[in-house]
């Protein structure tokens, strides 16, 4: 099976981004050679862009005291894992706290570095960062991976806490779901939403081998996926018969 989510939502997006930003990140890092640590500063550089919105921490800290107060009244709840709720509360009251603790916009720390700030112009630029445009950097790159990977992880752990906020953000919301099934007939389907059907979050579930992706488009009156077929790498037109998959709405 193969699963697509599609946010409804800037908010969302934006944490989507970062969540696979921080992983390409982790990736990279986690590797030995120049080029794959020039691909984990250059994910650093784009988590740094996509977290300069100024509200970005405000927002985490808001979702969170909401879901701390939804969820703090569950503590008397028996049908509840206690000890699983009683762990996430203390996360999130963990994650506030060093997120209120942290100064300035979410990557402050890189952009105050002039080296960091070379390097990422230079990077916009096809082929910008050869060695003769950034000897300096062609230094750093010929360290050892150990140094290189210090640096990095030095880098990295700042983002932390907003890591940690946005992870627990979307756990909350894709286990608050409701999921079902539906056939898109000659690879079209269309449902009216009302109040109780209003999402953040959708995602779709196919067969690994139907040869389809689903292409969604929704406001809060209606949604529609077509789901259109592939050949290789190519962009083909809508499928000409029944695809199955499963729904899921996902909420705060």
């Amino acid at each position: 099976m193969i699963r697509y989510e599609h946010p409804l939502n800037e908010r969302i997006r934006t944490l989507m981004r970062l969540e696979d930003l921080f992983a390409r990140a982790d990736y990279f890092a986690a590797l030995d050679n120049p080029p794959e640590h020039h691909a984990a500063l250059l994910a650093l550089f784009e988590i740094t862009d996509v977290a300069s919105r100024a509200d970005l921490k405000t927002d985490l800290l808001q979702e969170l005291e909401r879901q701390k107060q939804v969820l703090a009244p569950l503590r008397s709840n028996p049908a509840i894992d206690q000890e699983a709720l009683s762990v996430l509360l203390g996360d999130i009251d963990e994650v506030s706290a060093t997120l209120l603790a942290q100064a300035g916009k979410v990557g402050t720390h890189l952009r105050e570095s002039e080296w960091l700030m070379a390097i990422k112009q230079r990077a916009a630029i096809p082929g910008g960062v050869s060695e003769f445009d950034l000897p300096a950097y062609h230094y750093w790159l010929n360290r050892s991976p150990d140094e290189r990977r210090h640096d990095l992880e030095g880098w990295i752990e700042p983002f932390e806490a907003t890591r940690a906020a946005a992870a627990i953000v979307l756990r909350l919301l894709r286990e608050n779901s409701r999921a079902s099934r539906h056939t898109a007939y000659r690879g079209v389907f269309q449902l009216m939403l009302t109040t109780t059907k209003v999402a953040q979050l959708l995602r779709i579930v196919l067969a690994r081998d139907l040869p389809c992706v689903p292409e969604i488009s929704a406001n809060k009156y209606a949604l529609n996926i077509r789901f259109i077929g592939v050949s290789g790498m190519n962009r083909g037109n809508v499928v000409d018969e029944d695809v199955e998959f499963e729904l899921t709405f996902c909420n705060l």
